[in-house]
């Protein structure tokens, strides 16, 4: 006998299933029953793995991109931080007119460079971070192109034109007419002769401190210390010192004997202490650039006070940022201190002058007691190719390396009238 069953077994289509069967020997109900209906998703199982393993894949190689776009990118972000920090100040000479080309170049290759650095980068990540380091530098190359297509032979006539009648207009405003023949110390023209080197003694501080500055006082119209020479020593890593030693005549000098120290700063690192090989003792004050400022500092010997003031210019340099060089550098030598029979100079380097020597008046006003700049003079001579410079009447000299025996006088800066010769003659030497 059979027997017509309805079994609710749901299949892949999800409707039920019609399944005949018959009563067994023993009374039982004995149904055939396809179980391939009920069986595990093998092919979908698998296809999900495989979606998943994929997935797994592209999420590891993510993590890799990420991790080395953390190695990366922080330092290419301080490499655009520094671009863009030193494009700044050319693109404020770019709109003076004041650039130099040299600089520009130098600027555009490291720009290049960057460029070919990021879209490598950018090739290997390409995530929003690289793009917008790809859109930054890409503005800093319009702003460069922009910049060399300026006329830069016009900007340059006119920035040379301005610094001429600049230099001319300091020259007039408080030189008096007698400049060159005061007291006849100083005739007109420049220097015909330098005489040959004359060795006088051993520092009194023995072989040990090499650095520092010596001469005889340099006013010439002073009387307390008429006929003085001095001594002043760098004692701390042969760069900042403390303290002078005066001898108040030739033969106390020459013998080392009764000579007066004088301490015009508590240690070698106060604000009063000098830096570099710069000090001048002019009249009863010793003149010297202070400790890590661009200052000049008057240490007075009868009183123990000092006064400063600081040098005009746009960052004037310091701390071995512009020193002498040619063909080696003199640590510390980056203000100079010069006197001569007109007065007293320092000599020194600005940014805003792109490294070129500038040239101050210094005045003491003894009514006020104060030490002031009365007129600057910017050169065209960058201080890093010379090795010295001194002034002799108002005219300031610069001196470059010939070998280990000679160095020769090249460069004459009139401040009289404003007007320079770098052709001296080679034989000038000293």
């Amino acid at each position: 006998m059979l027997l017509l069953l309805l079994l609710l077994s749901f299949g892949d289509d999800g409707h039920a299933q019609y399944v005949l069967g018959h009563f067994g020997d023993n009374g039982s109900c004995v149904c055939k029953v396809n179980s391939n209906m009920w069986s595990f998703p093998a092919v979908k199982y698998e296809a999900v793995m495989q979606q998943i393993q994929s997935c797994e894949v592209s999420l590891n190689n993510l993590d890799k991109q990420v991790k080395l776009s953390n190695q990366h990118l922080p330092h290419i972000q301080a490499v655009i931080k520094n671009v863009t920090a030193r494009l700044k100040p050319y693109q404020y000479l770019h709109n003076k007119g004041l650039y130099t080309p040299l600089s520009l170049r130098l600027l555009g290759q490291e720009l290049s460079q960057l460029e070919t650095d990021i879209s490598t980068i950018h090739s290997q990540l390409n995530n929003a971070q690289t793009q917008k380091l790809s859109k930054e530098v890409g503005k800093l190359r319009r702003d460069v192109d922009k910049m060399k297509a300026s006329d830069t032979i016009n900007m340059k006539t006119v920035k040379e034109k301005l610094r001429y009648l600049k230099n001319s207009a300091e020259s007039c405003k408080s030189i008096p007419k007698d400049f060159r023949g005061q007291e006849g110390y100083c005739l007109k023209g420049l220097i015909r002769n330098i005489s040959e080197p004359i060795v006088t003694k051993v520092s009194p501080y023995g072989k040990t401190y090499i650095s520092g500055s010596w001469g005889k006082q340099a006013q010439m119209n002073s009387e307390g210390q008429k006929s003085s020479y001095w001594v002043q020593g760098l004692f701390n890593n042969h760069a900042w010192g403390n303290t002078v030693r005066v001898y108040q005549t030739y033969e106390d000098f020459m013998a080392s004997v009764n000579h007066k120290d004088f301490t015009f700063a508590p240690s070698y690192t106060a604000a009063s202490a000098i830096e570099g090989p710069s000090a001048v003792l002019y009249g009863e004050a010793l003149y010297y650039h202070c400790y890590r400022s661009p200052d000049v500092c008057r240490y007075d010997l009868n009183t123990n006070i000092v006064k400063r003031v600081t040098l005009p210019g746009t960052e004037v340099g310091f701390n071995n940022k512009f020193q002498y060089c040619y063909y080696d550098c003199r640590p510390y030598s980056d203000i100079d201190v010069e006197a001569d029979e007109t007065g007293l100079w320092a000599l020194y380097t600005t940014v805003g002058n792109h490294g070129n020597l500038v040239v101050s008046r210094l005045i003491w006003d003894s009514e006020a007691e104060m030490l002031n700049v009365s007129q600057t003079w910017e050169t065209r001579l960058f201080k890093k190719a010379v090795s010295n410079a001194f002034i002799v009447c108002g005219v300031l000299y610069a001196t470059r390396y010939v070998n280990e025996y000679y160095e020769e006088v090249f460069y004459a800066f009139d401040t009289a009238t404003g007007r320079e010769d770098n052709s001296l003659d080679p034989h000038g030497r000293r």
